[in-house]
């Protein structure tokens, strides 16, 4: 069974411990890549920072210049690379950080030297 990204990165830590393999890398590369889009970045900020931690498309409409369905594809693709969790609810999904995503990329770009 293939590791998702999150189990990936938390395999892997730190950078500095010892040199990723070219395997590591290809595993941990779709989370980097989805962060790696301004949009995106933003709006996993925005789903972490908001009020009880988590968000609905609804909640994050108005921070951008973009379609309804545009923002949905960019949540898709964030929770696709396991840095965000979904619950739907109603007629609506809402969205939270993954806690275990977080930690894991904090701890991959952790300096344990100092």
């Amino acid at each position: 069974m293939a590791l998702t990204p999150v189990e990936a990165v938390a395999c892997c830590l730190p950078l500095n411990r010892e040199p990723l393999s070219q395997e590591a890398a290809e595993r941990i590369v779709p989370m980097l890549k989805a962060l790696a889009d301004p949009v995106r970045l933003r709006l996993l900020s925005l789903v972490a920072s908001h009020e009880g931690g988590e968000a609905c498309v609804c909640d994050l409409n108005d921070a951008f210049e973009l379609s309804q369905p545009t923002i949905s594809h960019h949540l898709k693709v964030l929770h696709g690379a396991g840095l965000l969790e979904r619950e739907k609810r109603g007629v609506w999904v809402y969205y939270r950080s993954s806690p275990s995503a977080m930690s894991s990329l904090a701890a991959l770009i952790s300096d344990t030297t100092t």
